[in-house]
């Protein structure tokens, strides 16, 4: 099982911005142009079941994100370092939550909505975005 550690977070106000960083221990990210593993974010607000927010696949390396933060958010990887990032912009006060990385088992190629296709998880990220 991978080991996923999260760094950044923390308290913003609406409409600034944060960069949330996952390094993922224990394997290589990158097998091929798109990496080994599926990787995504998920994040969880007080009171409500943790939810997917953006998701890059392993078959063709292509990102996908809820509609809540299409446009403002972004994921991406960088397989020399074998960390995962999600670019946080415009942030707003419905963005408050805790968040997390994850990664499916490695012989998933396709990125998934549920909590349950995810095997490795960071250790969570408090985001506050507050005036």
């Amino acid at each position: 099982q991978l080991q996923l550690v999260e760094s950044g977070g923390g308290l913003v106000q609406p409409g600034g911005s944060l960069l949330l960083s996952c390094e993922i221990l224990g394997t290589t990210l990158l097998r091929t142009t798109s990496g080994i593993y599926v990787t995504g974010w998920f994040r969880q607000a007080p009171g409500k079941e943790r939810e997917v927010v953006s998701c890059i696949s392993r078959y063709d390396g292509s990102t996908r994100y809820s509609d809540s933060v299409k446009g403002r958010f972004t994921i991406s990887t960088d397989i020399t370092k074998n960390t995962m990032y999600l670019q946080m912009n415009s942030l707003k006060l419905e963005d408050t939550g805790v968040y997390y990385c994850a990664t499916r088992p490695a012989k998933y190629l396709f990125c998934s909505d549920s909590v349950f296709d995810f095997a490795s998880w960071g250790q969570g990220l408090q985001v506050t975005v507050s005036s």
